[in-house]
């Protein structure tokens, strides 16, 4: 029986993997998973899906042990392994959109101070340069992590003795001790891309890492073109995910979901979707959203439904809970205006659990508009052939905090895949309320405006729509393990 050691360190993976056809169809094909994934929430993860177990089948969960590798990450050479992730992320190369590579280069500058800037930031903008531009440099970069190589894992794989290791990144968060071990082990590995905007964010592995399956040619090209991975090693699998919105298993009846949020099912329902909240305000916004439908100025009489996003839930920095604080204000001050939070799973997954994609889908199915700022929700957006607005109202000096970096939301439009959203054509923007009011009455008279593109936009982004990505990307999977 082969076996196989799959990393889920976030709640994104536990949708790709668990509530998708991928971990199914390995187990149909009599495979074992090892499913490891946060430690406070493996049991409750572990009884959820229990019942994927046949007779013929093996699904066995352990930790991360995510409190060892953080502390590895901590207490070994800390500057300098934190140097090496910061340049494996900002190092793709220049053959691609380094838009969104480059706004980390100066968040990191904003927020530490003179002596950080003068030691480690200035001098390490000539090795940026130099991954930049030469594929040897990208590849030296990947060798040089390995020296960071722990034993966190060995018990796991003597016990189990793994034929492949997949994770959700290549190496990019805390799976890279993971899969560092697998390399050094002699044990094929692969990563999945589990977010749209994964391959052009981050770039430079951060483990030897053999084979990736992604979303589109897009993705791939990325993968390819930005850090010198090998097409015959790059399958294009779709988005697993998504599978469940293209099947409608998530959705609930409208008027359960309607009663849920207390909604006016006779008002047209236009829906907020937080997004960007690390690098600026999303208030502006939202205040824009709620005046705009207490004040009955839009074509239809209308009602506002407020998806906050998980970061609004941290405990730290205070500025994320202070406007979730705001929202619910505007709930309880404007008329037709609701507030839903994400559900939380806990431990280190936090409100990523997956565990509320039936609000998602419901939401997105039932709205009559979705607004958001360029979230990975304007896909799935599209793929409910919903109107959507990308709304960039900006607040002036952004989140106004020292030592917090700021991004103005209208300098965002040309990241990777903001940038082809707009050129798609799939849905609007809108940079000040005016504009906001414009394309939400356009959408309110006639929703089939840009539906045409959207059907492309969704295509162009991940490729197959009929369901049927977990099966094609577990098939991959078993290519490759039985080569």
């Amino acid at each position: 029986m082969k076996r196989i050691f799959i990393s889920a360190d976030h709640g994104m993976a536990i949708i790709y993997f668990l509530q998708s056809d991928v971990v199914p169809t390995l187990l149909s094909a009599g495979v074992e998973v090892v499913l490891l994934t946060d430690d406070e929430t493996k049991s409750q993860i572990e009884k959820r899906f229990s019942g994927l177990v046949t007779r013929n089948s093996q699904l066995i969960f352990e930790g991360l042990r995510l409190k060892e590798a953080n502390k590895f990450a901590a207490t070994h050479q800390p500057r300098l392994q934190w140097l090496l992730a910061y340049l494996r992320r900002v190092g793709g190369s220049r053959r691609i959109n380094t838009e969104a590579m480059d706004s980390h280069i100066w968040e990191v500058w904003a927020e530490n101070g003179w002596k950080f800037r003068l030691g480690i930031w200035i001098p390490s903008a000539l090795m940026i340069l130099l991954l930049r531009n030469f594929s040897w440099a990208r590849k030296l970069l990947v060798k040089l992590q390995n020296r960071f190589t722990t034993n966190i894992y060995a018990d796991l794989f003597d016990k189990y003795q793994p034929d492949m290791v997949i994770a959700s990144t290549p190496g990019w968060r805390m799976d890279r001790y993971l899969l560092r071990e697998s390399a050094k082990r002699g044990i094929p590995n692969m990563t999945v891309i589990v977010g749209w905007d994964n391959s052009s964010s981050y770039n430079v592995s951060g483990a030897d890492v053999q084979y990736a399956t992604c979303w589109s040619q897009l993705q791939k090209d990325e993968l390819v073109y930005g850090s010198d991975w090998n097409p015959e090693n790059v399958n294009i699998g779709g988005i697993p995910s998504y599978d469940g919105y293209f099947r409608k298993q998530w959705l609930m009846p409208r008027d359960e979901y309607f009663k849920l949020h207390k909604l006016d099912p006779s008002r047209k329902l236009i829906s907020y979707a937080s997004s960007f909240v690390h690098f600026a305000p999303n208030y502006p916004n939202i205040e824009a959203l709620a005046k705009l439908v207490s004040s009955d100025s839009l074509a239809e009489p209308s009602q506002l439904l407020i998806r906050l996003h998980p970061s609004h839930f941290q405990d730290k920095p205070k500025i994320f809970a202070e406007e979730r604080a705001r929202v619910f204000d505007l709930e309880k001050k404007y008329p037709h205006v609701h507030v839903v939070q994400p559900v939380a799973l806990g431990g280190s997954l936090g409100y990523y659990g997956g565990e509320d994609m039936d609000e998602k889908s419901s939401m997105m199915a039932y709205s009559d508009v979705v607004v958001t700022v360029y979230s990975t929700m304007l896909v799935e957006t599209a793929v409910h052939d919903t109107p959507m607005i990308a709304a960039t109202i900006d607040t002036l000096g952004g989140w106004n905090k020292k030592n917090k970096f700021s991004l103005s939301l209208k300098e965002i439009g040309d990241w990777p895949t903001h940038k082809r959203f707009r050129e798609a054509k799939a849905g609007r923007v809108a940079i000040n309320q005016n504009e906001l009011k414009e394309a939400l009455n356009l959408y309110l008279k006639d929703r089939t405006i840009d539906s045409k593109e959207r059907r492309k936009f969704v295509e162009d982004e991940i490729t197959f729509t009929d369901a049927s990505s977990g099966k094609r990307t577990a098939e991959y999977i078993l290519k490759i393990l039985n080569s």
